[in-house]
């Protein structure tokens, strides 16, 4: 019988953009032609998703070749791929959502909340079989969901600008009616009638609106942990999945054995991802448990030390170790970024580490 946490696997949003100018480009049906890859909401946007895993370094080689997949296919009509949470000229330019009912649903009733959403995210699927413990797992990892994000960051620029973020991605997003912690429920029941109620509001449409920064997911028998920006390097993609993997892991041992629920104010909860967003692993984090800030780095020790047991039990300790010791060694994206020099020489360089693969 499958367990909590046995399978992982990955969905990954990119940015299709010139290969010369570095701009978006509406070109996402040229590039799905020749590629392993979905559309997305904005025709300058793909998704792939990777099968279902057991392990982290199938789960690599599988990112690695859908990865390589859309660099061949956007090349050979003069574009490239971007993995990050945004691109400089995201938000810059409205652009049409991509020719599907649902997405032309969602910008005649958002707006300006769907011109602008020209972002993308990279979401880790856990395996949780049971829908009721799901529900109660989002609400346990919740207050290490900014650290993630912290790690993951990559996205300072927005309509041409240094938004100053470390993490904008996460402010354009922010303004969506079903985003941000997840809320205290504890049932599968509690979560669906919360559901229902927004989709009979007519707040969203379907369930796959529900963007909160952990679900249970609309499609599958998992937590979808969703907070992170889109990696350049696929080296942090794999650290994000080991550590969401371990995350999930931790909190159902927890609910197991009937550990209380942990509480924490949504307030704090939301402060801390805008911390997190803000200033990525350049300064401090909120840990709304009790109740401080703390430098970055402590902050990240700690989820270590939270999830060391589940890393060790699938031999992922020292795999977990390596990729941050080289995460934290190059820096974030968004620090990255900003050493790179003019945004189309931003948008080049992302482009060349996530063909890099």
């Amino acid at each position: 019988m499958v367990g909590v946490g046995d399978t992982v696997g990955v969905e990954e949003e990119f940015h299709v953009v010139n290969g010369e100018t570095g701009d978006l480009e509406p070109a996402a049906r040229r590039v799905l032609r020749g590629a392993d890859a979905e559309p997305e909401l904005h025709r300058s946007m793909v998704e792939t998703a990777s099968a279902v895993h057991t392990g982290l370094s199938a789960l690599r080689a599988d990112l690695a070749e859908k990865r390589r997949s859309l660099v061949d296919a956007s090349g050979r009509h003069g574009l490239a791929i971007v993995s990050a949470g945004t691109v400089p000229s995201s938000g810059s330019t409205p652009s049409r959502v991509y020719p599907d009912e649902r997405y032309e649903r969602m910008a005649q009733e958002y707006m300006q909340l769907v011109d602008e959403q020209q972002v993308a995210a990279c979401q880790v699927q856990v395996g949780v079989p049971d829908r009721d413990q799901a529900v109660r797992i989002t609400r346990r990892i919740r207050e290490w969901l900014p650290t993630l994000l912290a790690l993951s960051v990559s996205s300072p620029y927005f309509a041409g600008q240094d938004t100053g973020y470390a993490s904008y991605r996460t402010i354009v997003t922010s303004r969506w009616p079903t985003v941000g912690p997840p809320p205290d429920l504890d049932s599968a029941a509690q979560y669906e009638r919360v559901v229902a109620t927004l989709v009979e509001s007519g707040v969203i449409s379907d369930a796959g609106m529900v963007y909160f920064d952990a679900r249970p997911s609309a499609r599958y028998p998992t937590v979808e942990v969703r907070v992170a920006d889109s990696c350049p390097d696929l080296d942090d993609v794999v650290l994000l999945a080991a550590l969401a993997r371990a995350l999930v892991t931790v909190a159902a041992e927890e609910d197991d054995a009937g550990r209380p629920l942990p509480e924490a104010p949504q307030v704090l909860l939301r402060a801390a991802t805008w911390r997190a967003a803000r200033s990525g692993l350049g300064g401090h984090l909120v840990d709304p448990t009790t109740r401080s800030a703390v430098p970055a780095g402590v902050r990240i020790d700690a989820l270590l030390q939270h999830v060391r047991p589940a890393l060790e039990a699938r031999d992922e300790w020292d795999t977990a170790l390596e990729l941050l010791a080289a995460l934290r060694s190059r820096g974030t994206s968004a620090h990255r970024q900003r050493q790179a020099g003019s945004h189309r020489e931003v948008v080049l360089a992302l482009a060349a580490e996530t063909a890099k693969g």
